[in-house]
């Protein structure tokens, strides 16, 4: 079976995108141990690039020291980083029309979750970090303004960079989602209560970074639309959050849920947490299902378990999804877009066990199935 429609162009934006399969953004953890671009990074992008993605979203780069998970996390915010992210964007635009977004982020509550300590973890509230029980610090009113200009400026050096879109990380239990996020956001001031309030960081964002960069520069969001915490973010209230989005311009959105901390916290570690069965594949789908139809003709990016290449054709041929993300099937095989193209359809290698990422956590990224499949 020809997948025509899962390699049909598309855009984001005015930025053409070859084909519909996107690799969702994976921390990979292979910057230096200060968040500059290595060769091993930049094998990881062109690998991907080669491999016949037509966008690759990178992983997480901090807006601010106090906003990066953990070392070996890339970062982009000062000037000093841009000739190493110029250098990783020029290897992937040499493949074959490969496009590719910088995903920016502070990960707020998660700064210290796999072991950065030098600095306070903050939040749109008070809270507890569910994973190391310790308390996370308010961000006064001009704090939050000035996590705004770190997100605007980060977004113009990867501009500067040669990225060609940028992708705001709202998810997870990260910054930007706990201030969307009721259960974290208990704030009364213009940046918490009503929906308005609390999306008015995402938009101040999106704003200003249209202003810096003008409106045919892509600005993308990875939103949570659902905590799965009592008391959190439910469906049709992340519908709510995305619909004020669109309302400001976002160009394209890819839904997400869950928190890392809720994650850890109940499960102690990844791998048990995503059920390998079949009838858990595309567990986002609902979440597309009740965005759709508010995009206003803007794409919606299907992530979460997507495995079978017949099924992501026929998403795309039936108008449900604009775009499909994959993250761990690219882990073990970056080149599997191609695999597909060129008529081999068997599903990935990939077995869904998440032991690629306890190994990110604690070292850095690899498919720990094909690693011991190489070492027999």
């Amino acid at each position: 079976m020809e997948l025509k429609n899962l390699f049909s162009p598309s855009k984001i934006g005015n930025v053409q995108i070859k084909n519909r399969i996107i690799r969702s953004a994976t921390w990979v953890a292979k910057a230096t141990i200060d968040g500059y671009v290595t060769e091993d990074l930049i094998k990881i992008f062109k690998d991907l690039a080669e491999g016949g993605t037509g966008l690759i979203i990178s992983g997480y780069i901090a807006v601010d020291p106090s906003g990066a998970a953990t070392h070996k996390m890339a970062c982009l915010y000062d000037d000093s980083y841009i000739s190493g992210q110029k250098k990783l964007v020029r290897t992937v635009h040499e493949s074959s029309e490969v496009k590719i977004a910088a995903q920016i982020a502070h990960t707020g509550n998660g700064a210290f979750i796999f072991g950065n300590t030098n600095f306070n973890p903050v939040g749109p509230s008070p809270m507890i970090n569910l994973v190391l029980n310790k308390p996370c610090r308010e961000l006064t009113a001009e704090e939050v303004r000035q996590t705004i200009k770190n997100f605007v400026d980060t977004g113009r050096r990867a501009y500067e960079s040669g990225y060609d879109m940028v992708q705001i990380h709202s998810a997870h239990g990260y910054l930007l989602s706990d201030f969307v996020s009721p259960f974290t956001n208990k704030r009364t001031d213009e940046f918490g209560g009503s929906y308005q309030k609390r999306t008015k960081i995402l938009v101040d964002i999106y704003n200003q970074l249209k202003d810096e960069l003008g409106k045919n520069f892509p600005i993308i969001i990875k939103l949570n639309t659902k905590d799965y915490l009592q008391d959190g973010l439910r469906l049709d209230e992340g519908k709510k959050i995305a619909e004020i989005l669109i309302e400001a311009g976002y160009d394209a959105i890819e839904p997400s849920s869950g928190r890392f901390d809720f994650t850890f916290s109940k499960r102690k570690t990844f791998p048990t947490v995503m059920d390998k069965s079949e009838e858990n594949q595309n567990y986002f789908l609902q979440n597309v299902n009740m965005l759709k139809p508010i995009m206003r003709g803007r794409p919606i990016i299907l992530q979460g378990g997507i495995r079978n290449p017949l099924i992501m054709e026929e998403f795309i041929k039936e108008n449900i999804a604009d775009f499909v993300a994959l993250s761990r099937p690219l882990i073990y095989e970056p080149d599997l877009p191609y695999r597909w193209k060129n008529g081999d359809l068997s599903l990935p290698l990939c077995t869904n066990c998440n032991g690629c990422l306890t190994v990110a956590a604690s070292n850095t990224l690899y498919c720990v199935v094909k690693k011991k499949s190489e070492e027999k």
